[in-house]
Parts: C-alpha cells; sequence; structure tokens
C-alpha cells in the first residue's frame, strides 16, 4: 500500500481531474475481486478520491487536509457493521495514520513551511524540505515524532492480535507510518526529489 502514494503524488500535480476519476477504476476492482481483498481496495479508494482532492485542489490549505481526507468518515462508520467492514476498516486506519502525520506536523512547528514548500520554485523547494527535515531532528521535535511512532507501532501491533478487521486497520496504519518515514529520510538525503511530495 506504500507504491501507490509515490504514483499519486506527482500524478496529482500533474492531472488532478483523472488522479481523482481513477478512484473509479480502483473501485471497480475492488467490487470485481470481492471478498476482504476487494474491500480492502474500496476503502483504499476512498483514501485515494480524499487525497486527489485535496491535494489536487487545496493542497495550500494545510487546515483542510483532515477534513477533507475524513469526507467519507460517515460512510466508513456505516460499514462497519454490514458487509462493507473491511473498506471501512482500511479507511479508518488511513485517517488515523493522517491524523497523526498532521499532529506531528503540527507540533513541530512545520505547518508555516507547509505552503511555501509547495509554491517554491523547483530551486528553492528542496533548500526549504530540507530545512523542514531538519526541523525534525531537533531534540524535542524528533522526540514528539518518536513518540507518536511509538503510539502508532504499539497500537497496530495491539490491532494485529484482533483478528482479521484489526490486521487491517494495523496494516493501513503501519503503511501511513511507512510512507511518512520514506518521505523523511527524502527531505533528508534526497530533497531534490521534492516533486514527490
Amino acid at each position: 500500500m506504500i507504491l501507490p502514494v509515490f504514483v499519486q503524488a506527482p500524478w496529482v500535480r500533474v492531472s488532478p481531474l483523472s488522479c481523482a476519476v481513477f478512484t473509479f477504476v480502483l473501485m471497480a476492482a475492488g467490487l470485481y475481486w470481492g471478498g476482504s481483498r476487494g474491500q480492502v481496495l474500496i476503502g483504499f479508494s476512498g483514501s485515494w478520491l480524499a487525497g486527489s482532492l485535496f491535494w489536487g485542489w487545496l493542497r495550500l490549505q494545510p487546515l483542510w487536509h483532515l477534513p477533507v481526507e475524513a469526507f467519507l468518515l460517515p460512510l466508513a462508520i456505516a460499514g462497519l457493521s454490514g458487509p462493507w467492514r473491511r473498506a471501512g476498516q482500511f479507511y479508518l486506519g488511513a485517517l488515523i495514520g493522517t491524523a497523526c502525520t498532521d499532529a506531528a506536523i503540527a507540533l513541530c512547528g512545520l505547518m508555516p513551511l507547509w505552503p511555501q514548500v509547495l509554491q517554491a520554485t523547483p530551486s528553492e523547494a528542496p533548500l526549504l524540505l530540507s530545512q523542514a527535515a531538519q526541523k525534525v531532528l531537533e531534540p524535542l521535535h524528533l522526540s514528539i515524532v518518536l513518540a507518536i511512532a511509538a503510539i502508532l507501532v504499539g497500537l497496530s501491533r495491539w490491532l494485529w492480535h484482533r483478528g482479521e478487521g484489526g490486521q487491517v486497520i494495523s496494516a493501513s496504519l503501519l503503511s501511513t507510518l511507512a510512507v511518512d518515514g520514506v518521505f523523511l529520510m527524502l527531505a533528508l538525503l534526497a530533497p531534490h526529489l521534492s516533486g514527490l511530495v
């Protein structure tokens, strides 16, 4: 579930509409597959659509990130008690991961840099992204990030032992954590790849 993020990130910058429309391809594939795997793909398609909408049209408004990512929350909650529970579980896991990421960004004081990085020229963006990553490495900020990561890992381990539904949520949470880790490493080691962000 990590690779699609690195496909969506550059795609949504070039063509947000086609990226958003691709949601229907994902949903159709999920319906065709059926079963738990198909449901997980449908849950993923909800996250894909929300990401396409935010990163395509509202990316310069970081305070809108979580509300846009959560716009399908009523459907996900409704699906938990019906035949679409795996879809709802995946979506909820992704949303919890997103909320934790946004909380870490806010607590580390990086929200003001968010629109600056996204509006920067290709030559300026790597420097801003590198500055943001260096700020994360400051002792207080690093302890915040590590504490949030440890909570997510602990929650994921606990959920993993709660059956298939818990494993779906756990995998979704850990995927979000892995993507965040990759983005941080890129910002530290290869900020010129900021076009992926």
